[in-house]
């Protein structure tokens, strides 16, 4: 085998095709979409599931569950995993968490401490949400645990109701 050989009949900008530009041209009168049938005539268009006329798979296929696109995606994090990561006196933040260990991975909207396990050091935790538990734990190490702001909810106002009049 030649070097020569690998990129032999391999052309990088492929000129288009011009359709329906004489029968010279090879690819004149029907352009290229043959004779008769829905395919063959302009504005034709079909579903991305559709399969020749069979129930599509997407139909199928029984759906279960629940999923919620505006939901927040909320990391969580145990204290006890942090006694490993941090030394005593050090500030948690979701920055330093993503930047000196693995729990902090992939995006995330808001950041929880969860109080499993036991808290030994001294730290300044900042989070968007406590459990009571971990509160309680870093309250109780001699740390702080500072509320971050989170996205906040919008809340609709009901319009106010209308007295009948009698």
């Amino acid at each position: 085998m030649n070097l020569s050989d690998i990129h032999r009949g391999v052309k990088r900008n492929k000129p288009r095709k011009r359709l329906g530009r004489g029968i010279g041209s090879g690819q004149g009168k029907t352009a290229g979409r043959g004779h008769k049938g829905q395919w063959s005539h302009n504005g034709v268009s079909f579903l991305s599931i559709f399969q020749g006329g069979t129930m599509p798979l997407v139909r199928r296929i029984p759906k279960r569950g629940f999923n919620n696109r505006w939901a927040k995606s909320v990391l969580v994090v145990n204290i006890g995993d942090l006694n490993e990561a941090f030394k005593s006196g050090d500030e948690v933040t979701p920055e330093t968490l993503a930047a000196n260990t693995n729990l902090a991975k992939g995006r995330y909207d808001e950041l929880k401490v969860l109080g499993n396990g036991e808290l030994k050091k001294k730290l300044k935790i900042s989070a968007h949400r406590f459990s009571a538990s971990a509160k309680e734990k870093i309250e109780k190490a001699g740390g702080e645990a500072i509320l971050l702001p989170g996205k906040a909810p919008v809340v609709k106002e009901k319009p106010a109701r209308k007295k009948s009049s009698e």
